[in-house]
């Protein structure tokens, strides 16, 4: 039985195995340390990858488990502190979650285990990659547990193992970059006497650095992060102990009361800002921090890790089914930009807060949520309008809608009907039926599936045939996706499973384009 061999059991790899187990790909899950990892190297969960989770089925667990909008309290010489709100943008029809959850890293993980526990799937804890190479159609690998040496085959193998990747190593894959000495941090979870946990703490001393402190839910524990400036340095010999913390967190501070304890993890961060080359190197991929490092700044590492795996795990799936192998060139095409933007705008967000002429910490932007990531350059996007600037095009994220009634009255959220391991066609009017007919027989069968739902505007009639309509009540819809508003307007897109816009069209007799689509996309034969 074929099986795809993941290497890794952070965000990455979870997310990873769970979009495999949703799809019935047989895989393994493996992990060379003992037990789940304690610790928050990351914190923030972006409003783009909770949608993602939404999509996988956990994002309740990760919003309930998590902060957000705790504001930042900038504290002062003498004791004077100024509170800086950091308010929620509102919910809308298209951006349901607009703003990031404050949560560690440990929660996310675990609630993307209890999810893929739920789907049947599970991570061997205690089993390490020892080597591996590509032989034919399979992968042969070797792993030790405990004293045991088991050879294996699988079909693929995906390093999500981190910044010192086994499996990029084995892949031959360059890792190209730079340290910076002159950034580096001590970052921790440890127990604070003496601060409140109503807010983000923040001291920044003259001479540059500065003091973070920031309550992690579900614990009694803050991440405590020192950020060490240009001239107080640090000697990249010392341990990051509760010794290396506490005289610090005194000399940033100028106060003796605020007390350290119970560090549960720590460690000493230097700025090592590196990216792959590429992302496969034939049966063996890479993705997460195996493929690129970031600084921490603007929550971006954890994110575009997950979204690596998001952006990976449907086509995996179909090429396990039968896709030609060649949709997994879309996966280094359209995350590796991603990955350099990302890389770029988290080294200058770590600049600009380890400056001595920044205040507080660097606020969230719409850069940082990365709802505005899109693939318009990949090969999986085709748009066939006219569509003017600043319209909705494929590559582009799919927005939600909401208030969208159905034929008994029923109201729905356009998320919750394109959840779910298939692609969906989306026509917006009347007279879509020929081309959704044809698409649907083209992909009639394969193993990615696809549905069709119509959306019509307040007024139009919604008795024309058998396929699922929707009416959009308060033109939600239409505004988020309709390039211009006007009678008879109309467009077709299909959405991806990772729920991006692989195709768009305004011409109901385009069938031939669409199922060349379908079938570049893996979700035809």
């Amino acid at each position: 039985m074929s099986v795809v061999l993941i290497v890794g059991a952070g965000p990455t790899g979870l997310t990873l195995a769970c979009e495999l187990a949703v799809r019935g790909v047989a895989f393994r899950l493996i992990d060379a340390a003992a037990g789940p990892f304690a610790g928050s190297r990351a914190k923030g969960v972006q409003p783009r990858t909770l949608e993602v989770f939404d999509r996988l089925g956990c994002v309740e667990e990760i919003v309930a488990g998590g902060l957000i909008g705790l504001p930042f309290r900038q504290h002062g010489a003498n004791g004077e502190f100024r509170d800086v709100p950091r308010p929620v943008p509102e919910s809308r029809p298209d951006v349901p979650w607009p703003a990031p959850v404050l949560i560690p890293q440990w929660r996310t993980e675990a609630a993307l285990r209890a999810r893929l526990e739920a789907l049947g799937g599970e991570v061997e804890y205690g089993t390490a990659l020892v080597d591996a190479a590509e032989n034919g159609h399979v992968v042969r690998a070797r792993l030790r547990r405990a004293d045991t040496i088991d050879e294996i085959e699988a079909t693929w193998l995906v390093g999500c193992d981190g910044g010192r990747s086994t499996v990029r190593r084995l892949a031959g894959l360059g890792f190209l970059g730079e340290t910076h000495e002159d950034m580096r941090m001590l970052v921790g979870d440890l127990q604070v006497e003496g601060i409140d946990r109503e807010h983000w703490h923040v001291w920044r001393p003259e001479g540059g650095g500065f003091l973070a402190m920031a309550p992690l839910a579900g614990s009694e524990a803050f991440q405590v992060q020192i950020g060490i400036g240009p001239n107080a340095p640090l000697d990249s010999a010392e341990a990051p102990t509760l010794a290396s913390f506490q005289p610090l967190v005194e000399r940033y501070t100028g106060r003796s009361d605020i007390r350290l304890s119970q560090p549960t993890w720590t460690s000493l961060w230097r700025a090592n800002v590196r990216m792959v080359e590429r992302y496969r190197a034939g049966r063996l991929l890479v993705a997460g921090d195996a493929a690129h490092v970031h600084t921490p700044a603007g929550g971006q590492g954890m994110n575009t890790g997950i979204q690596d795996a998001f952006n990976l795990g449907w086509k995996l799936a179909a090429v396990e089914r039968g896709a030609p192998a060649a949709l997994l060139d879309s996966y280094e095409a359209e995350r590796l930009p991603v990955a350099r933007e990302v890389l770029d705008l988290s080294t200058r967000l770590v600049a600009t807060t380890l400056s001595p002429k920044t205040e507080g910490l660097v606020a969230r932007s719409e850069d940082t949520t990365q709802l505005g990531i899109r693939y318009r350059e990949s090969p999986l996007s085709h748009e066939r309008r006219a569509a003017p600037a600043g319209a909705l095009r494929a590559g582009d994220r799919a927005p939600d809608a909401t208030a969208l009634l159905d034929r008994a009255g029923r109201s729905w959220r356009l998320f919750d009907l394109l959840r779910g391991p298939y692609a969906t066609l989306l026509a917006f009017g009347a007279g879509w039926e020929a081309l959704l007919d044809a698409g649907l027989a083209a992909a009639s069968g394969s193993a990615g599936g696809v549905h069709a739902l119509r959306v019509l505007a307040a007024g139009e009639s919604t008795e024309e045939g058998g396929l699922r309509t929707l009416v959009d009540s308060r033109g939600h819809a239409g505004a988020a996706w309709l390039a211009r508003k006007g009678e008879g307007e109309g467009a077709l897109f299909a959405i991806r499973p990772d729920g991006v816009i692989g195709f768009a069209t305004d011409h109901r007799r385009d069938a031939e384009a669409l199922i060349t689509w379908l079938r570049q996309a893996g979700l035809a034969h």
